[in-house]
């Protein structure tokens, strides 16, 4: 990866990391579904105008946009809303173990002894975050937390080849574009009336929506999509992966005053650790 690309994938860590956990206090406001199809109605509004209709990829994008964003936004930032946002931000790290158990099954990438051993150490980070005191009696918003990591990595095995097809910019557009409406419905469905919602939201709350959907989605994904179009997915991962956690706990504790436990820590590192075990296993001149 050249220097530029290295300078723009960092950029995505610290917009998502830092986005991820002040999009809790907005709960107050929106709850975790409407908050998430304003963000992408947002995304949508200022970037579609500038980019034709995908023709020919509309029922793929469909489809990514349907896991990548309705499903996998909706499930763990319900899950983000019933635990802490320290504890969170660690959870989802299993992104990447979960990974590479879809590469194996989806592209039938064949993990390494060291991977394996990296999946079952993540895994092991988890059994001990969980019995951190900020999480007892929380299960569901540690699962749903967990699930929407899984639904995101199989989410990124989908969107990859898009990425290679259409802009970047385009991409996140027109994924934000299908999940945004979808995903105010099914708030509608689940979660009361919106209308009550946002005409009663406070204006600190707007501002972290306009936050996270005019600023933060663009931003965040373009470069990711970017990135990822011109670099092996091995490549990215480890930048985008290792920056989240440092950027999400200090938001958390700095800005949301959350205090992470010694579980937390010590569980956190753990994941961490088997992490790395995974991303950096990937021998050269495997392609993508």
């Amino acid at each position: 990866m050249n220097l530029k690309d290295t300078i723009i994938a960092s950029l995505v860590p610290i917009f998502l990391g830092f986005g991820f956990v002040i999009a809790k206090p907005a709960f107050e406001s929106f709850p975790p579904i409407l908050l998430m199809g304003i963000r992408f109605i947002f995304a949508a509004s200022i970037l579609i105008w500038w980019f034709p209709i995908p023709k020919g990829y509309l029922k793929k994008i469909f489809i990514a946009s349907f896991i990548a964003n309705t499903l996998q936004y909706s499930i763990t930032y319900t899950g983000l809303n019933l635990i802490d946002a320290s504890a969170a931000v660690l959870l989802v790290q299993t992104e990447v173990p979960f990974g590479v158990i879809f590469a194996y099954f989806m592209l039938k990438e064949i993990p390494t002894i060291r991977a394996l051993v990296g999946i079952s150490v993540a895994f092991v980070g988890v059994y001990i975050l969980t019995g951190s005191p900020n999480l007892d009696g929380k299960f569901i918003g540690i699962a749903l937390t967990i699930l929407g990591s899984a639904i995101w990595a199989l989410g990124q095995v989908i969107v990859k080849p898009l990425s290679k097809e259409i802009n970047p910019l385009a991409l996140v557009a027109w994924l934000a574009f299908f999940s945004g409406p979808i995903l105010i419905g099914i708030s509608n469905i689940l979660e009361g009336n919106s209308l009550n919602y946002l005409t009663n939201a406070s204006i600190n709350h707007w501002m972290i929506a306009i936050y996270i959907g005019f600023i933060m989605q663009p931003i965040t994904y373009g470069c990711f999509y970017y990135v990822l179009k011109n670099n092996p997915l091995y490549k990215v991962l480890p930048i985008v992966t290792m920056g989240i956690p440092p950027t999400g706990l200090l938001a958390a504790i700095f800005i949301l005053g959350e205090k992470p436990t010694v579980e937390l820590f010590i569980g956190g590192s753990v994941i961490i650790i088997g992490v790395i075990m995974i991303l950096y296993t990937k021998k050269k001149g495997v392609k993508e």
